[in-house]
């Protein structure tokens, strides 16, 4: 069951405008899983512009990519994601009924994810300003943040891992356009961050602001790939780009190019945690949010407590004052939500949203963690892991540096008891994974 379905049968209103990547069916498109109005990607990675390679060339036609509300749709020809999808959930919450339901908005950017592409205006504001490479970035980013007081001033980071070549070994050629895709990725944030400031200029002039809950956050770490690496990719898609693209210098960011920035540069965003987007370590799981509202106690501060992206239904069911049904809803057994309430730690009432009574767990190309209060054990199969289980005092190391397995047996043993106990519950496939 899913929150928009719960909540419409409560008397929300419920739009969804993005990024769905759940299915690339009708069946499983936002329309049959409780969106009223939808206008939805349903894939992942696809160009942000309405161009894209030709069909037979291997991608997915266009017109199968894009769909508003039970049907398939196709894009204007001045179509760019971020634009687009805030064009549309503004069209939504405009045009929805005057009566007086509440509504749930659910708008998913597709961008910063690879392919960088952003308006050429946007790109040139950036130009110049990541000349001096991902590793002086990392060390100004670790700076302004000990500055804010987001980072204590003695914090130790993960050191940088990548196989990519260090920006010391770069050739000038090598530099410009390694530079030029980190302009490219800043463009594309500046641009989410202009559309939500477009979002929030019609929630107050429509006399929605005051009253709306917002939640926003990124979905993992920074996307740090080496995309031509990637075995499902491979030389393949280096071959479909060289063919079909334009990666020369000047194009690069444009509808017709297709470029990813790479692990270092991810990892000057990341920092100081370990790694980046698909890894179990901190780098990959960790990420900003906020929430905003008049009615939080809290609101205005900064939390350091943690939370999970498990935790927004629940939070949002309490704040809607809506029930979850338990065990069955519409004739079918369903699943229990996972994740608690946020609404008792943001009104001051709880130090804390997950006690240490509460184990958390992930998986995700056979990398595995689970935490349980600051403690954390992390299992990184080679090679990007030493392929047994490893612990963290996360309070301590924020960087996953100082693997204290050895020092605290007894503790992580504890952690793999809640690592099997959390893969007995979700049915997690655990394949040639090191014990």
């Amino acid at each position: 069951m899913t929150l928009p379905e719960l909540l419409r049968e409560s008397g929300y209103r419920t739009f969804m405008s993005g990024k769905w990547h759940l299915g690339m069916t009708r069946e499983t498109s936002p329309h049959a899983r409780g969106f009223e109005r939808s206008f939805a990607l349903l894939p992942g990675a696809a160009n942000h512009y309405a161009s894209s390679p030709k069909a037979g060339t291997g991608f997915p036609r266009q017109d199968t990519l894009y769909t508003e509300d039970d049907a398939f749709t196709d894009l204007p020809a001045d179509f760019y994601t971020s634009d687009g999808f805030t064009d549309r959930l503004i069209d939504y919450l405009r045009e929805r009924p005057k009566d007086d339901k509440p509504f749930f908005a659910y708008l998913a950017f597709s961008a910063p994810h690879w392919p960088l592409q952003a308006p050429d205006e946007v790109i040139a504001k950036y130009r110049g300003r990541y000349d001096e490479g991902p590793d002086a970035l990392r060390a100004a980013r670790l700076k302004r943040m000990i500055d804010l007081g987001l980072c204590p001033p003695d914090i130790v980071p993960h050191p940088v891992v990548a196989k990519s070549k260090p920006w010391a070994e770069m050739n000038a050629e090598e530099r410009a356009i390694s530079a030029r895709t980190m302009e490219v990725y800043a463009a594309m944030v500046e641009r989410i961050d202009w559309n939500m400031g477009r979002l929030l200029a019609h929630l107050e002039a429509s006399g929605d602001l005051d009253d709306t809950v917002i939640v926003f956050l990124s979905d993992n770490g920074a996307e740090g790939a080496l995309i031509e690496a990637v075995p499902v990719f491979g030389p393949y898609l280096m071959e479909f780009i060289a063919q079909h693209y334009d990666n020369r210098l000047e194009n690069i960011g444009r509808p017709n190019s297709y470029v990813w920035y790479g692990p270092r540069w991810a990892q000057a965003a990341t920092a100081p945690s370990r790694l980046y987007k698909t890894h179990t370590t901190e780098g990959g799981i960790r990420v900003v949010a906020f929430m905003t509202y008049g009615g939080f106690a809290r609101q205005g501060g900064i939390g350091r407590d943690f939370a999970t992206a498990m935790d927004v239904m629940p939070t949002l069911l309490d704040l809607a004052g809506v029930a979850h049904p338990g065990a069955r809803w519409a004739g079918r057994d369903i699943v229990a939500m996972r994740g608690r309430s946020l609404v008792p730690y943001l009104q001051g009432e709880t130090d804390a949203v997950h006690t240490e009574a509460t184990a958390t767990g992930w998986e995700l190309f056979g990398r595995c963690a689970i935490r349980r209060g600051d403690w954390k054990a992390l299992l990184l199969p080679p090679p990007d892991g030493p392929g047994h289980w490893q612990l963290y005092d996360l309070a301590r190391d924020p960087g996953e540096i100082v693997d204290l397995s050895a020092a605290e047996p007894e503790r992580l043993a504890g952690l793999i008891a809640d690592w099997n106990a959390y893969v007995e519950e979700t049915g997690v496939v655990l394949v040639n994974l090191a014990t």
